[in-house]
């Protein structure tokens, strides 16, 4: 008897399975459920398309309904909303989005890819405002585009500093817009740190996105055309673009009497099986994927939800394969994660360091400033990077980096050591590839894995960009061995500038002893390794180097 799937959902989840499924079953019947028009479109390009980056929207649309029906012979319908689920009959019910229509369908197998939902709180006057937009598909695009570029709009605010919010800021800019970006939080892009994202506000900032940071939204005024803060500040506008963030959606799951995790994503072990609401145990022939379900997080093996385009990918795959009989399991994910913003990229991969705060997870971190390839040869510019590890064995636990061309292929390059348990020591190691055009010899992620082990090794202490104010504050010798010229153009007060090159000659005017504390900084740390080292054949036995350098400490205080 031929097996019978059914499919909720299409794009990255559900569209993948449903491939997969047929080159792996050439004889079951698969039926593929969407309830709008599109089935498969790239929506990680939806912004840029709005900004007229991407011209062509037909680029946009991955497969069509027709398409992939005949290539992979699927039972394709869109327009078609799962309302319920029925686990006795092992049915569903289905409603015709244009008609109205009603129907049941059985099943053999049923796999969720319901994905989720952009957040939309009840806010004061929302329910009133005709211009407030979210961004999840194709139609809430063209809504977006037609009202940007027929309508000749002039002014945007933008709520929300996520992936989807940064975007989109970025995109209206691009399209001609004065545009203010809010952010309840005291940054933007929650995976990067403060100090990293700090970089991100300067990058924003300079291509004429106003920010307002640690500021959340009360009241949409005038039919949305003025946004109410908290401040009390009141932002006309001509659109805006609400995103706050996602929620699951777990209409079917509730329906269905799924067991969902304290947010609300649907639970699934590591075959992607369901669970029982009530009993706990497992419910066979229903598996979930993608942005709607809880996820183990590789790092430490809590639950988490991460909502991104290729971890659903690569779960569409896994699922389909198990269904079809393959031993398959899934480990969890990384969240590894990258953002273009304007002429930066900001990548990250693994915890960090509020996750690991938070989570009580013991770590260190190091920040270390990199070109992305020989600075000889034209064009080379700065990569931030930023490794966090554990003080006793050195395993990678996550890392982030902020910077132009090669940026991303770095945090590429630390996310696959961390799935396969790597250390501070292998990324010391790691023989990478090198011209000029591309990398150095010692490339930024082998610099990452020395300073690191540097740390880790006790060669000498690391203090971090805020803690040294306090430090100096409170008595804290510091020498700035950066030239006299850039010493003057900026340091840190209270710093003693001796150039490392006269570090020796000039030792007597290190005031304090060689058994206390001794802070040591330069512009990006690499003059201070070598000022430490000499300090430490000298005598001194407590030696510390600010991580990152002055170049840190000055981002952080932008």
């Amino acid at each position: 008897m031929k097996k019978k799937i059914l499919i909720v959902g299409g794009v990255a989840g559900g569209a993948t399975a449903a491939a997969r499924l047929r080159r792996l079953n050439e004889d079951a019947h698969i039926i593929m459920f969407e309830r709008d028009e599109y089935i498969s479109f790239a929506n990680c390009g939806l912004p840029y398309y709005i900004g007229g980056v991407i011209e062509d929207r037909n680029k946009l649309l991955v497969q069509s309904v027709k398409g992939m029906s005949e290539r992979y012979n699927l039972d394709i319908r869109n327009f078609s909303e799962v309302i319920s689920v029925n686990r006795t009959a092992k049915s569903v019910s289905v409603k015709n989005t244009i008609t109205g229509e009603q129907y049941e369908e059985s099943y053999d197998v049923l796999l969720l890819s319901p994905g989720a939902k952009p957040l939309k709180p009840p806010i004061k006057g929302l329910d009133k405002s005709t211009d407030v937009y979210v961004l999840r598909n194709i139609a809430d695009t063209d809504a977006i585009k037609d009202k940007v570029t027929r309508e000749n709009q002039q002014s945007a605010v933008v709520v929300g500093g996520g992936f989807i919010g940064v975007e989109m800021a970025e995109n209206l800019r691009e399209a001609g817009l004065s545009v203010i970006l809010v952010e309840k939080l005291p940054q933007v892009l929650r995976p990067l740190d403060f100090e990293m994202a700090q970089i991100v506000h300067k990058e924003l900032i300079s291509n004429g996105v106003a920010l307002i940071l640690g500021d959340g939204i009360v009241e949409f005024d005038d039919g949305g055309r003025t946004v109410v803060l908290e401040s009390g500040k009141r932002l006309p506008n001509d659109l805006v673009i609400l995103a706050i963030g996602v929620a699951p959606e777990n209409s079917l799951a509730k329906s269905a009497s799924l067991a969902l995790g304290p947010r609300g994503h649907i639970r699934t072990d590591d075959k992607f099986k369901t669970f029982d609401a009530e009993s706990g145990e497992i419910v066979e022939d229903i598996y979930a994927i993608g942005d709607a379900i809880e996820v183990r997080d590789l790092i430490d093996g809590s639950k988490t939800a991460i909502p991104l385009a290729g971890p659903a990918n690569r779960q569409g795959r896994l699922v389909a394969d198990y269904i079809s009989g393959r031993n398959i399991s899934y480990p969890g994910a990384l969240g590894t994660s990258v953002a273009k913003v304007f002429n930066l990229i900001a990548a990250t991969t693994g915890n960090n360091e509020s996750q690991l705060k938070a989570k009580n997870i013991p770590y260190r971190a190091v920040n270390i400033h990199r070109t992305n390839h020989a600075t000889y040869y034209p064009g080379a510019s700065n990569i931030a990077l930023k490794l966090l590890f554990s003080p006793t064995d050195g395993r990678v636990l996550g890392a982030q980096a902020v910077g132009k061309e090669g940026t991303e292929k770095r945090i590429d390059v630390i996310a696959t050591a961390i799935a396969l348990g790597g250390t501070v020591h292998d990324l010391a190691a790691l023989e990478l590839t090198y011209a000029p055009p591309y990398s150095s010899a010692k490339d930024p992620v082998n610099v990452l894995g020395y300073v690191a082990s540097n740390a880790l090794e006790g060669e000498y202490g690391f203090v971090q960009y805020y803690e040294i104010d306090d430090i100096v504050k409170n008595g804290g010798f510091l020498v700035d061995v950066r030239t006299p010229f850039e010493f003057r153009l900026g340091h840190i007060k209270g710093s003693v500038n001796i150039p490392v090159d006269e570090l020796r000659d000039r030792l007597g005017e290190i005031t304090a002893s060689k058994d206390t504390p001794i802070y040591i900084t330069c512009r990006v740390g690499m003059r201070a390794h070598v000022a430490a080292m000499i300090l430490k054949g000298k005598g001194f036995t407590k030696v510390n180097n600010l991580s990152g350098g002055y170049l840190t400490y000055e981002d952080s205080h932008y």
